[in-house]
C-alpha cells in the first residue's frame, strides 16, 4: 500500500473538528501568553500600531500552525500504523 498521502488528504485531516479546536485553543492559550511577553508593554499603553497589531495576529498564527501540523502528522503516522 502507497503510504504517501497526496496534499489535499493532509488538509482534509487537518479540517477536522476535533483538530482545528485543539489548535485553537492551543493558539489562544500560547498566543495569549507569548503576545503578553512580547507586546503587553504596548498594549498597556495602547501604542498599538500596524506592526504591533501585525506581529499580535502572527503570534497567534504560529501557534495555531504548530499544533494543526503536529496533529496532522500524529495522525497520519496512527492510520499507517493501523492499516
Amino acid at each position: 500500500m502507497n503510504h504517501y498521502l497526496k496534499r489535499w488528504q493532509y488538509l482534509e485531516i487537518a479540517c477536522r473538528p476535533q483538530v482545528w479546536r485543539r489548535a485553537i485553543k492551543t493558539a489562544l492559550l500560547v498566543g495569549t501568553l507569548l503576545m503578553l511577553i512580547n507586546q503587553g508593554d504596548l498594549l498597556m499603553r495602547m501604542q498599538l500600531d500596524r506592526k504591533t497589531v501585525l506581529k499580535i495576529i502572527l503570534t497567534y498564527l504560529v501557534p495555531y500552525l504548530v499544533s494543526t501540523t503536529s496533529s496532522v502528522a500524529a495522525i497520519v503516522e496512527h492510520e499507517r500504523l493501523a492499516d
